[in-house]
This record gives structure tokens, sequence and C-alpha cells, in this order.
């Protein structure tokens, strides 16, 4: 459940379970199972629900004999260790987020810690989720991941590059980079921000295409990473910066170290050293008294910024979080107006952008079939969350996980369709 960086705990499980000649499927729709392993979220309410809803489910099947044992790890366990043994009866074990080598033990198997980098892919095969670091030490009013996963603590380069190195022999050809805070790695261990450092290795990594930065943090960005996207063919011209408001008061409220000044001169700043960059962000409407004004100035904001991609979140009180105990006094139907209002906007930008891109040609990736279409990503694209390119083609006619150059023959709001360039 949850995000690319719990799926990326998946299949590190997955690795171990594998290596222990244990026969461990992702997502299993098979009718009967030995065991099940839930690995939930925690980040907000409807995710929190979302995972317990899984939970539930478990359990009534192992009631009914199809599964014989349940076990739950990840977010959700590690932030309510005591509540949930407490609420939910018949699972036979909760572990938290740190806890993969207590479930492989428990499940009678070896942990292996010579078992650096080993996974069962769960993505397509042509790209793959490399996480670089854990847990966040910034202090975000609205965020419980802190609380979750603990201090920032980044992964040794070393260990990286076996761990890409390793996804590159099973074919992968995309790396998508994620942490809490991709911008702070290296503090910990090297004293110094080394994001882009770490990406120039990889970058060296024969098999791999396209590097792929997820999650960076507006405060102390680190502007060699600008430097090493625009001269590094490998790397896309693609960030993502959750920016979350721009309004100064509910910056500060928020936590989050930057203001609004400081906000449009490093979007400025990233789209004068990176040519054609697509920018992805995230806001949060709907924050403890966000005031009609104050949305509107994120909403000029917006239209002024352009972003090539964007989600909006309604604000969600997380217990034990600084905002946690602010008035949540934004009712839910103005919450969900703004959202719909802001992403209104957003259509409409998305869209100009998009027909802007008609008759021109893209190197795409192909991330499957579709009948009639095959559905691909440019450089400008991340899986599951961005705009797509679309195809038609027999099913024979081009292979997944192969790159083609397109060009691009029309548009809507979030797809481009394109035909591939003799």
């Amino acid at each position: 459940m949850g995000c690319s960086k719990n799926l990326v705990d998946s299949e590190h499980l997955m690795g171990q379970l594998k290596a222990n000649d244990l026969r461990v499927v992702h997502e299993s729709d098979e009718e009967q199972n030995d065991i099940v392993i839930i690995n939930t979220c925690g980040f907000i309410a409807d995710a929190k629900e979302e995972s317990i809803n899984m939970i539930l489910d478990a359990v009534e099947a192992k009631k009914a004999g199809d599964v014989e044992k349940v076990y739950v790890m990840g977010c959700l366990s590690e932030r309510y260790k005591k509540e949930l043994p407490e609420e939910i009866d018949g699972v036979d074990g909760f572990y938290g987020a740190a806890d993969l080598p207590k479930i492989v033990l428990d499940l009678g198997a070896d942990y292996k810690t010579e078992l650096i980098g080993e996974r069962v892919l769960t993505t397509p095969l042509h790209y793959a989720y490399l996480k670089i670091s854990e847990g966040c030490d910034r202090k975000c009013s609205f965020c419980a991941i802190p609380l979750i996963r603990g201090k920032h603590k980044s992964v040794p380069q070393d260990e990286l590059l076996i761990e890409a190195q390793k996804l590159a022999d099973k074919g992968v050809k995309e790396l998508i980079l994620i942490a809490q805070d991709l911008i702070w790695y290296g503090i910990d261990l090297y004293k110094k921000q080394a994001l882009a450092e770490l990406v120039k290795k990889l970058a060296k990594i024969d098999g791999i295409e396209w590097i792929r930065l997820h999650y960076t943090f507006p405060t102390n960005f680190p502007h060699d990473v600008l430097d090493i996207i625009r001269d590094e063919p490998k790397v896309a011209n693609y960030i993502d910066i959750p920016l979350q408001h721009i309004n100064d008061r509910i910056l500060r409220s928020m936590k989050r170290g930057h203001t609004g000044k400081g906000t449009r001169e490093l979007v400025q700043t990233m789209r004068d050293k990176v040519p054609n960059v697509a920018i992805r962000t995230t806001f949060i409407v709907g924050y403890p008294g966000e005031t009609e004004a104050e949305f509107n100035e994120l909403l000029d904001y917006v239209k002024e910024a352009r972003f090539e991609r964007l989600g909006v979140f309604t604000y969600s009180p997380e217990e034990d979080t600084a905002a946690f105990k602010l008035e949540d006094d934004i009712t839910d139907e103005i919450k969900q107006a703004r959202k719909e209002k802001l992403m209104e906007v957003q259509e409409e930008i998305s869209n100009e952008i998009n027909q802007a891109r008609i008759a021109a040609d893209y190197k795409v990736i192909i991330d499957r079939y579709e009948e009639p279409y095959f559905i691909g990503r440019t450089q400008y694209d991340s899986p599951d969350v961005d705009n797509e390119v679309l195809i038609k083609a027999s099913e024979e006619e081009l292979k997944i996980g192969n790159f083609y150059n397109l060009k691009i023959k029309a548009a809507d709001s979030f797809d481009l369709y394109g035909e591939v360039s003799l």
C-alpha cells in the first residue's frame, strides 16, 4: 500500500524470501495463499483507511480458511504499534517500517545481510525505483513521516551502485531515484549534499538510459543538481519538487523553511538553468486558517508558473504533528472546491502545453499495451502520475520496454497521441 518507497521495501523483502527458496507473489490473485503480508501506508487519513480495510479483508479470508496467516508491516503498523493489535484480532504479527529482518526470521527464514540490492521487481522490467535514503530531518507541520520513519539516513553510495548495477543486469533502463528528501542525500554520511555526485556515478552504468529525480525539497536546493540535469544526457529534464503553498504566512505555519519569494526565484532558476525542464509539484489546500485571499494567491501563482505537472491534496489533520494543534477550520466542501478549482486551472495549462507539442518528435519508452494502444512516456513523464503517449499499433509492431522516436499527431489535456517516426 502507499508510495513507491513502500514498494521498494516490499521488493527487498521478496528478494530475501526468494533467496530462502520461498515462493512469493506480489499482489497475488490466487484464491488461496499460505501467508499474506500487507505493507501498509500511514501517511494521511484516506491511506490509513485503505490499509485498514485491506487488513480486515485479509483477516476475513483467514477466517474463511483461504489464508493461513496474516502479517502486517510498514508505516501504519509503525505509527500505531500499540493500537492496532488491540483493535484488530486475527493478525499473526505486526511489524514496523524497519522490521524487515524480524519478518524474515519469524517466517522461519534466514535474513541474508550479504544480499545488497537483491530485489524481486514488481514494476515492468524496464524501470525501477531506487531508494537512496530513509526518513526525514524536516519539521513540516502537517507531515507524520519523520514520526514514522525517523531521521534522515542515507544509503551508502557503494551499496546504491551495486543495487543499480543489479537492476541494469535485469534489464532496467530507467532508474527513478526516490527518498523522502532527495536533496539531503549524503549529509549524514559525507557531511555534504551528494545527490549530484551520486547521479554522475549512476549515469556511468551501462544499460541505464534514463535517470529521474523524485521528491526533492525547495529549501537549500543544490544548484549542482540542475547542472547535471542539464549536462548529463541520461538524466531526464524532470524535477519533482513539492512546494505545498506560495503564501508566506501559510509556509511559515507549515514550517517549510522557504518563502513565496524564494520559491518563485528557485522555480525561475530551474527554468533558466535547464531548458525545457518539466517541473512536477504538489500543493495543499484547506490548510488551517487558509483564507480565500491566500488560496487565490496560490491560484494566481499556478497560473503564473505554468507547471507541467501538478497534484493537489486537501489538508488532512494528522495526530502528533505540529499542525494537529491548529483548528481544522476549513470545511471538507471548501477544501474539495479549492482542489477542483486549482485542478481546473492546471488542466487548461496542461492542455496548452500539450497542444504546443503537436508535430514535435520525442524519444518514448513503451510501458504497456492496452488494445488498441501501446502506451509510453517521454522523459518529461514519470510512471503512474504523469502524462502518457498513446500509439495506435498492432500488438506485434512495438516492444514493451523499448525506446522509439515518435512524432506527436494530436493531444488532449493529459495525453499525447503519436506514431513511430521512420
